[in-house]
């Protein structure tokens, strides 16, 4: 008898507990559905994401099947009649086929460097901004000394002892962005600790873990979202980059940036293999930046539209 008078008033308390959840995501629904450019953005993100993911079937031939025959082959709509959507390399490789199995690189590098910097520097932020003294001193060297060090001399030395990879690019990417989300974290830190809703449970005994994992972590969240969805274009570019120097993924992984570099040559009579790939990073990093715009706008309080 207890126990059905309990589970109405007790299935009540959780349908009010998941209230704010949903409501902040139709606020957020609604947001998107006002700002055009955010749903742009993001139509671009997912079309590029959907072309990767099927890549093996929406692809027109292998990416790596080549052929002296049909070298250098102009855009179809040029008119001489062939099926190659976007013309062809200086091997004759089919140039659609080749940048839709790149968008796979550049989607990968950029996604998982900047969760893996995102995790890093959350955990340094945490520790250097709640703790303080010498740990926030020491931590923050280290960053400014990572910040110091020229990144392409890292990336070369590394890639000239370790042989370019596509796991190499993202660990040194994330090494490079992780002091970002560290001195961000760490200044929202500095600020939470001091709250009344910190201070009390640090004063009714409260362990460090749970004070930083249950109360602090959860206000730093938002930045962090924010600085990864503003940094995915920059790593996607950073990427084509060092592709086009010779850095990233080697061949025979198609990569846009690997693109441009092989097109540089033929730049003057053949300028598809390099506009095309140009296009694909271009629309993507804005898609990105677009997307990052308006999660800014709308998880940081002081750029909220009243």
């Amino acid at each position: 008898m207890s126990h059905e008078g309990l589970a109405p008033a007790a299935r009540e308390r959780d349908f009010e507990d998941e209230l704010p959840d949903r409501n902040r995501l139709a606020g957020l629904a609604s947001s998107l559905r006002k700002q055009k450019f955010a749903m742009l953005g993001l139509a671009i993100l997912m079309v590029v994401m959907l072309m990767a993911l099927t890549a093996p079937v929406i692809s027109p031939m292998s990416p790596t099947a080549h052929s002296l025959s049909r070298v250098l082959k102009p855009p179809m709509w040029n008119g001489e009649g062939h099926v190659f959507i976007l013309g062809t390399d200086h091997l004759g490789r089919d140039l659609l086929s080749r940048i839709i199995y790149g968008s796979r690189v550049s989607l990968i590098v950029g996604f998982f460097s900047v969760v893996f910097s995102g995790a890093i520097g959350l955990f340094v932020g945490l520790v250097a901004g709640y703790f303080g003294g010498k740990v926030d001193y020491l931590l923050m060297r280290l960053v400014d000394f990572v910040l110091s060090f020229p990144f392409i001399l890292l990336a070369l030395s590394t890639i000239a002892i370790l042989g370019p990879s596509l796991q190499l690019i993202i660990v040194m990417l994330s090494l490079r962005l992780w002091t970002v989300y560290a001195r961000v974290v760490r200044g929202a830190v500095l600020s939470l600790r001091e709250m009344e809703f910190v201070v009390a449970a640090v004063g009714i005994g409260s362990s460090h873990m749970r004070v930083l994992f249950r109360h602090i972590l959860p206000n730093v969240l938002a930045p962090v979202v924010i600085i990864g969805s503003l940094y995915l274009g920059r790593m996607i570019i950073i990427e084509a980059g060092l592709s086009f120097l010779g850095l990233g993924v080697p061949p025979p992984t198609p990569t846009w940036g690997g693109l441009m570099a092989e097109g540089r040559s033929y730049l003057y009579v053949s300028w598809w293999i390099v506009a095309f790939p140009c296009l694909a990073i271009t629309l993507t990093a804005l898609g990105a930046n677009l997307v990052g715009d308006w999660l800014r706008n709308v998880l940081d309080p002081r750029l909220r539209v009243r």
